[in-house]
């Protein structure tokens, strides 16, 4: 079964623990996202609780154009406000050092279009969850898939909505529990920066 999903950034481990279970990901560029999606945005751990991460764009956050059109806005140094964010919760995690400098190139690269950063997250999140996991992205827009073929997610892992849709999450150890309780559907850095190698192994669960 094919997966049918909107490109994210550092997706939820919720989206990767589907893609492992499908043959292969479709990622539907042409579609015209939500409003407070997944895709400009994820979350992480801090001290105090969940953290915000939100690239900027061209036209605001709340424009509708097709994920293929949406530019980053680079007048702000984003990218070393999220690394250090980033390093500040993360950095006495059990695995940061190990994923500390492979991560670190993503965040040197200025990219232009919020498309080509979130497959490069993608990417880099399957080259350390140590998986294969075969993509491709769509060449135009289409509102139906063969549900005997694709399975649709498309604006299914939102912000607003995914703790209703999945109210079990995948459970871990996490940095800061002690003092927050566990938070659910974190970004998929989270579980590798606490479980590092066998993150895999708990998607798979």
């Amino acid at each position: 079964m094919k997966l049918i999903i909107d490109c994210q950034y550092f997706a939820t481990y919720i989206f990767y623990k589907k893609a492992i279970e499908s043959t292969h990901v479709v990622f539907d560029i042409y579609d015209h996202g939500r409003k407070m999606s997944y895709r400009n945005r994820c979350s992480i751990a801090g001290a105090e609780g969940p953290v915000l991460l939100s690239v900027p764009l061209d036209g605001g956050r709340d424009q509708r154009n097709a994920l293929k059109d949406v530019k980053i806005k680079n007048l702000q140094n984003w990218q070393l406000q999220h690394w250090r964010t980033i390093c500040s919760c993360y950095n006495r995690s059990p695995w940061f050092e190990f994923y500390r400098d492979s991560l670190e190139k993503i965040y040197a690269k200025k990219y232009e279009c919020i498309m080509d950063l979130n497959l490069a997250t993608f990417q880099w999140s399957c080259q350390a969850l140590g998986v294969t996991i075969p993509f491709e992205v769509t060449s135009d827009y289409q509102t139906y898939y063969n549900e005997s073929e694709y399975l649709d997610w498309r604006n299914k892992l939102l912000p607003a909505t995914i703790s209703q849709e999945f109210p079990n999450p995948v459970r871990y150890y996490q940095v800061f529990e002690e003092r927050t309780g566990f938070i659910p559907h974190l970004s998929i850095l989270d579980l590798l920066f606490c479980e590092g190698r066998n993150a895999l192994a708990i998607l798979k669960k």
